[in-house]
């Protein structure tokens, strides 16, 4: 609701050019998703700028994080940036941290005005960036874009203000809500473009998680597949209390390609973890309490967190769904069904809770749908 209120404010102030604003900042938003899982710790942002109703320059953050949006945009703009307006997804900082300031960069730059979808919730910038922009001259609108700013951003708002990643779970599940055949035997639920989906979301994430009983059972890679995408795959992080990893498992066999992330108890045996470190993986100790059998999701996700990752991709399995689900974890849900039934035998989507939980609590709402072929995909957020 507060975004939307934001995007009210914003109509009032400037009702002459909202169609043409509209069009530059849902490009600019665009633009900052094609860094999403491969800035983090750093938000991805997009930029344009835009003189005379013509785009001079544009930009997003690039791998790593820097250089931010902003300087790239305005390095494509050149002398041209002088007296335009520059549209941004986020506040410019205004902080000296690993890059210079992009409120100094964007008053170097003699932009005239700028308008930025949604303020930095990050104590080092919350408004400053935008006070910095107007003791210069320089006109600042806020909120235009607001809601998708909000969205597109919630990785980063979520590690700033709640201390951990923003958490997207994916479940696969089967016109009866199975999640697997009886006996864990390897069985398609969905088809190549729900397949080729994921892996896209994959690349969107900063991070993709699982449980060791998935990887005992299913071996898999968690890697993005799409051609030219390889490159793109998150990290890999396992949830694995007592180090039952196998060292012949693909995920350690690739673990000096694409980081492998073992998240495991405080009192775990030194010798696995060794191995595991001799094979390229990391071992992250986190606090465990001492009667439940799993990790305490909240003290990985803290880890999680500190180590800058701001998108976490759940994948499984059904305990670890179920306890995302159960602790009130679960951000966003990609719901992909498929048109077969399983059977009273099969794996239950979310262990002892049922899928209801998700698909008719208030907590969700629909936020999206689409039909992938034979299979849908139906995208539930936090109401």
């Amino acid at each position: 609701m507060i975004f939307r209120i934001l995007e009210d404010q914003y109509a009032e102030k400037s009702k002459l050019s909202k169609a043409a604003d509209r069009r530059f900042m849902e490009l600019a938003l665009t633009l900052g998703r094609r860094g999403q899982g491969r800035t983090w710790p750093n938000p991805a942002v997009g930029a344009v700028v835009v003189r005379d109703g013509v785009i001079v320059g544009r930009g997003w953050t690039q791998p790593g994080g820097r250089p931010h949006a902003e300087p790239v945009a305005l390095g494509h703009a050149g002398a041209a940036a002088r007296g335009a307006t520059l549209y941004v997804t986020l506040e410019p900082c205004s902080h000296v941290g690993k890059s210079p300031p992009c409120a100094d960069a964007i008053i170097a730059a003699g932009i005239a005005r700028v308008v930025s979808a949604i303020e930095d919730p990050n104590p080092e910038v919350a408004g400053q960036g935008h006070a910095r922009l107007r003791a210069a001259g320089i006109t600042v609108d806020i909120g235009l874009g607001a809601a998708e700013a909000a969205h597109d951003h919630a990785g980063h708002f979520r590690r700033i203000r709640d201390g951990r990643p923003h958490i997207i779970l994916k479940l696969a599940v089967s016109s009866d809500d199975k999640i697997g055949a009886a006996g864990r035997k390897p069985i398609a639920i969905t088809g190549a473009a729900a397949r080729s989906r994921v892996h896209l979301l994959r690349a969107q994430c900063d991070a993709v998680l699982v449980g060791i009983g998935t990887v005992q059972a299913d071996d898999p890679l968690l890697t993005c597949r799409l051609p030219g995408m390889e490159a793109r795959s998150p990290v890999r992080v396992v949830l694995d209390r007592a180090l039952r990893i196998s060292g012949t498992s693909r995920l350690v066999h690739s673990a000096r390609e694409t980081p492998l992330w073992v998240m495991t108890s405080e009192v775990s045996e030194a010798s696995g973890a060794m191995k595991l470190g001799a094979s390229g993986a990391q071992v992250i100790r986190v606090a465990t309490p001492s009667a439940p059998p799993e990790l305490d999701l909240g003290a990985v996700l803290h880890a999680l967190a500190e180590k800058g990752i701001t998108r976490l991709l759940v994948e499984g399995g059904a305990r670890v769904a179920s306890s995302f689900v159960a602790e009130g974890l679960a951000d966003e849900v990609w719901l992909l069904r498929g048109p077969e039934p399983i059977g009273t035998d099969g794996i239950a989507a979310l262990d002892a809770l049922p899928l209801t939980a998700i698909t008719q609590s208030p907590d969700y709402r629909v936020r999206a749908s689409e039909s992938l072929h034979q299979d849908t995909l139906t995208i539930y957020e936090r109401a």
